[in-house]
């Protein structure tokens, strides 16, 4: 089986194709072709991720799938939340974003925060979303150097260090992306009737 995810981060292609089986390819857009940025303007995480599906499904005709994930702190009302990429500005800096985060947290003791990803599957055009979720919280300081996005800045819970000290499986057995991506699989895995 051969599926696009709609993405151009390369980070996060990695780590789905890590977590597949030989049995299932997966390739980002520009290895498809697809140069152009597909619009997110949904004010949610699943929304965003059904989005860039759907435009995928709607101008290509091309089974596919998608994601959308955000880094929501409750000292902070939910933010960054489905603004997480952008969250210092658009040209998505991860360090100045955690920067931003820590800055406001920085008198704060509440340190407590969640990562949520959906994906959204286009299969033959119809649609199935799958959602991974786990939770956590922030440091005072980032911390390892794997990784991406927020990774130096989230504990996950039960864990003492950060996803960016952690190892690629480490981190996908336990991680909000993981488990979306682990949702798809069994999906794509299941028997056909």
């Amino acid at each position: 089986m051969k599926f696009i995810f709609a993405t151009n981060n390369l980070n996060k292609l990695e780590e789905v194709q890590h977590q597949c089986s030989e049995e299932l390819t997966i390739i980002g857009l520009k290895d498809a072709g697809i140069n152009e940025d597909i619009p997110e303007t949904s004010d949610t995480i699943e929304g965003n991720a059904i989005q860039k599906a759907q435009y995928i499904w709607n101008n290509y005709k091309l089974s596919c799938f998608a994601d959308d994930t955000g880094l929501c702190i409750e000292a902070l009302n939910g933010d960054p939340g489905v603004y997480s990429a952008r969250y210092a500005g658009p040209e998505k800096d991860a360090k100045r974003n955690m920067e931003l985060v820590l800055d406001k947290l920085k008198t704060e003791d509440n340190r407590e925060a969640f990562f949520q990803t959906s994906i959204a599957l286009i299969e033959d055009g119809a649609l199935t979303v799958f959602t991974g979720k786990v939770l956590g919280r922030i440091t005072n300081d980032l911390s390892g150097d794997k990784g991406f996005g927020y990774d130096p800045i989230f504990v996950p819970e039960g864990h003492s260090n950060t996803f960016a000290q952690m190892s690629m499986d480490e981190k996908n057995a336990i991680s909000h992306r993981g488990k979306a991506v682990a949702k798809l699989i069994e999906y794509l895995n299941r028997p056909k009737t």
